[in-house]
């Protein structure tokens, strides 16, 4: 079993990256296998709303998300992190959820479906729930599985180094990597068993038009 987390930080070896390596070294230690994907500094675009990718079964713009989107398929499980910027998450990772998310639902990818997702937050100090409740949206979209922690998954500081003192944080990490191996276990367990996925159903789209 393998778990992609995602550092949504303009960072490479930031607060963000940090905090997920917390959560890696608790997967590693339950036998779970992890990589980390970093979205890069570059700018990364919203969705333009094409539907290019219906077509294309990927974004029609060929960046960071195209290429998270050609390995995600392989993993059993994710971790979406992100920084707190103006009380949110990073435009950076807003966008490429935005892409990733859209891409893979109008093509029926089925990258994500029934793959526990949780999310992690770093922030100086505050902003960090509000950033919680944004990134958790997309799973429930997506028919993710959330995986939490004893607490809300966010760690505070404004340096990597930080990180380490911020002892309940740093716990909630390490709890939340124990957590996601436990239900992929029980997801795997309960495949051995028998027992399928739920049969997926043609999505009747209304609005509120009369």
């Amino acid at each position: 079993m393998k778990v992609l987390l995602v550092n949504g930080g303009p960072h490479k070896d930031g607060c963000t990256n940090a905090a997920l390596c917390e959560v890696v070294a608790a997967l590693n230690k339950e036998g779970i296998n992890t990589d980390i994907f970093w979205i890069g500094n570059k700018p990364i675009g919203g969705c333009i709303g094409c539907r290019g990718c219906a077509q294309k079964g990927e974004c029609v713009f060929d960046d960071k998300v195209n290429e998270f989107l050609s390995i995600a398929g392989d993993y059993d499980g994710f971790v979406f992190g992100s920084p707190v910027h103006w009380g949110a998450a990073t435009g950076a990772i807003t966008s490429f959820l935005d892409r990733v998310f859209y891409a893979d639902f109008c093509s029926g990818g089925n990258r994500f479906l029934l793959k526990p997702a949780a999310t992690v937050i770093s922030a100086r100090r505050a902003g960090a729930t509000a950033t919680w409740d944004q990134l958790n949206k997309y799973f429930g979209l997506m028919q993710m599985p959330i995986v939490t922690s004893r607490y809300w998954n966010m760690v505070h500081g404004n340096k990597a180094e930080d990180i380490q003192k911020d002892e309940e944080g740093v716990q909630i990490m390490r709890i939340l990597g124990k957590n996601m191996a436990w239900f992929l276990k029980c997801k795997e367990a309960g495949e051995k068993a028998g027992i399928s996925l739920p049969e997926q159903e043609k999505i009747n789209f209304t609005n509120f038009v009369r």
